[in-house]
């Protein structure tokens, strides 16, 4: 019996699909953290700030959090396309074997088995 060693075209195009799913969603929501990052500095410059108001700024800096987030994303899920395209999608880059579809449908942009996952996490503990 032979091991299979990577995701058959059929699944490559339906998880392509869902990636370009995520992607647009992911630029959906850095879209909003942009226009509220733009938002909030708009209305800073309006009012004057006084010593103690730390609030905007707060604000602020996890809207940039958030906005980071979403850039990072949207990068991992441009880098699974290209897998994709290489055809070595939901191959684990620890183990060298699939990634389940499972963990492939509820992150799309995984690189790493449970397995391999579970592993490095208790070798960082």
């Amino acid at each position: 019996m032979s091991t299979i060693t990577r995701y058959s075209d059929n699944d490559l195009i339906q998880f392509e699909a869902l990636i370009v799913k995520k992607l647009k969603e992911a630029q959906v929501g850095l879209n909003f953290y942009k226009a509220q990052i733009s938002e909030l500095s708009e209305a800073d410059q309006r009012k004057m700030k006084s010593l103690g108001d730390s609030s905007g700024f707060i604000e602020s800096e996890r809207l940039q959090q958030l906005s980071a987030r979403q850039k990072k994303l949207i990068h991992h899920l441009e880098n699974a396309r290209l897998r994709i395209k290489n055809k070595v999608y939901g191959i684990c880059r620890q183990s060298n074997e699939l990634i389940s579809k499972e963990r492939l449908l509820a992150v799309p942009h995984a690189t790493l088995s449970i397995k391999a996952k579970q592993s490095r996490i208790t070798k960082n503990k």
